[in-house]
């Protein structure tokens, strides 16, 4: 019977590599021990301890020389938003360098890839492909407007009381330069169209289906984050409208359940409506109705010369 003894606090209820183990001084022994589950080659686990994404990452990373996380995981990992049928993360999805072989394990997904200096960053010391890099690695797999609405999201303008950065992930020209770094890869003919209908302003995927639909009804192309005096960078501002009809749109979100946010909401209503704009509000209904009912109420507004 293995005596057990406590693992360090390095690697105590955390999934670690042999490699860990053995520079901290465990032993052989010691790994045999019953709270310990065998996680595959090189990797030990927590007996009956459910793992999460980033621990999962992490340690399949550490167990794998020359891989980093990508594609799906690196968006979960970095926060970046994906469709609702991807983000569960089945298995964790590690890329390799074209001359490493690439990655064959249990709860992997595996990528050979052309990766340039710059192109990674790391999260809490696992290193993960940069968000510009996420983007075009999902590009074959995304429908066209939701590979829009991502990449809406690397351009935007961080909200810095919110957010622990100022500056976008990357600007239009930097993605140009990613998709000509990389002519032959899967989807950079879809991520070069995604390019063209990215604009800055939108800060959710729903605010990027939103001005997608308005297009695709063939209305103008609406201003984001339109302001009611354009000169006073604290006026009362709107997720997007048409200035020259004096329409202004909202998205609301979860967010704008909280009673802070619904206070501001009601003086930001109250200002539009009070200068004579005609002001819509749009929640989840219409993003599941793809703003069609929403879209139709707007053409019967002062658009209806368009």
């Amino acid at each position: 019977m293995v005596r057990i003894v406590p693992l360090p606090e390095s690697l105590f209820q955390t999934p670690f590599t042999v490699y860990e183990s053995r520079a901290v001084g465990v032993t052989s022994k010691r790994l045999r021990a019953k709270d310990l589950s065998d996680g595959g080659r090189l990797i030990y686990l927590p007996a009956g301890r459910h793992l999460e994404i980033f621990e999962r990452a992490r340690v399949l990373s550490a167990a794998t020389p020359g891989a980093w996380v990508s594609h799906e995981t690196a968006a979960v990992l970095t926060r970046l938003g994906l469709p609702p049928w991807l983000g569960g993360c089945s298995t964790i999805h590690l890329s390799k360098p074209h001359e490493l072989p690439r990655v064959r394990r249990a709860g992997v997904t595996g990528h050979r890839v052309r990766c340039i200096p710059g192109e990674l960053t790391d999260v809490d010391g696992v290193p993960v492909t940069a968000p510009p890099r996420t983007w075009l690695d999902l590009a074959s797999g995304l429908p066209l407007n939701y590979l829009i609405a991502l990449g809406d999201q690397i351009i935007r303008i961080p909200r810095p009381g919110l957010e622990q950065r100022s500056e976008p992930y990357a600007y239009k020209d930097g993605l140009r330069l990613l998709i000509r770094q990389h002519p032959n890869m899967k989807g950079v003919e879809k991520a070069r169209l995604a390019l063209d209908e990215m604009r800055v302003g939108a800060d959710s995927f729903p605010e990027t289906f939103l001005r997608l639909a308005l297009m695709d009804a063939r209305l103008p192309e609406p201003e984001l984050q339109i302001r009611l005096d354009p000169d006073d960078r604290r006026s009362p501002a709107a997720d997007l409208g048409y200035r020259r009809y004096r329409i202004a749109i909202q998205y609301e979100g979860a967010h704008h359940l909280t009673r802070e946010q619904q206070s501001r909401d009601i003086r930001r209503d109250e200002a539009f409506r009070g200068a004579g704009w005609a002001y819509f509000k749009a929640n989840a209904d219409d993003l599941a109705d793809g703003f069609e009912a929403l879209v139709g109420r707007i053409k019967k507004t002062r658009l209806r010369s368009v």
